[in-house]
């Protein structure tokens, strides 16, 4: 997987899904599938490994720009406006790289699973500013991020909204972790969850 990858698809969630939607139905919020990530609202598309797939028809991802993909699905591109201040730092000419794109989609689909294994009423988010996907329970955020300045690749995070401190909080909003360090992501989110409630 490379840096070029994940802007490739942190691109895809911001301008071609999150964008096109927030305009037409007012929200920015995407979801996991089993094989990718969309849209909730009008317009139905779909990110998968290696193609956008629009009202059922399948429009190739690899060696294409944002913009001709977002053409092809017949939407205009574009980030939500004036909902936030980061975002990918993608642009409609960018090329798309798929390099390890199904690593950071299953580490999407898993970290679904388990926040949804968690319990409660809480759906779990893809946000398209940080293209994470996470819950909130008892004032503490829970997901799995596909990398960014903190941890340079797919990592699971365990947030408090009040600091905590200990040796599992490792980084300044609590405690982060590289997937390939969990075999059991349901544990680390447990034992952050009953830390975060020792306060």
């Amino acid at each position: 997987m490379t840096n070029e990858t994940r802007r490739s698809l942190h691109g895809l969630a911001e301008l071609v899904l999150a964008g096109p939607q927030h305009r037409a139905s007012g929200t920015i919020r995407l979801r996991i599938t089993g094989d990718g990530f969309a849209t909730v609202a009008a317009p139905d598309l779909r990110v998968t490994a290696d193609a956008l797939v629009a009202g059922g028809r399948r429009v190739p991802l690899a060696g294409r720009t944002l913009g001709e993909v977002a053409d092809d699905a017949g939407v205009a591109i574009g980030a939500p406006r004036g909902l936030y201040t980061d975002g990918s730092g993608a642009a409609s000419g960018d090329r798309i790289v798929l390099d390890g794109a199904a690593a950071i989609i299953d580490g999407f689909v898993v970290g679904d699973a388990a926040l949804r294994a968690m319990g409660g009423d809480a759906v779990p988010v893809l946000w398209p500013e940080h293209f994470d996907v996470g819950i909130s329970l008892d004032e503490v955020n829970f997901g799995v991020s596909a990398g960014d300045g903190t941890i340079d690749e797919p990592y699971a995070y365990v947030g408090p909204w009040q600091p905590r401190s200990g040796d599992f909080w490792n980084v300044s909003f609590g405690a982060a972790r590289p997937l390939r360090e969990l075999p059991d992501l349901g544990a680390f989110f447990a034992e952050g969850r009953r830390r975060a409630a020792e306060g």
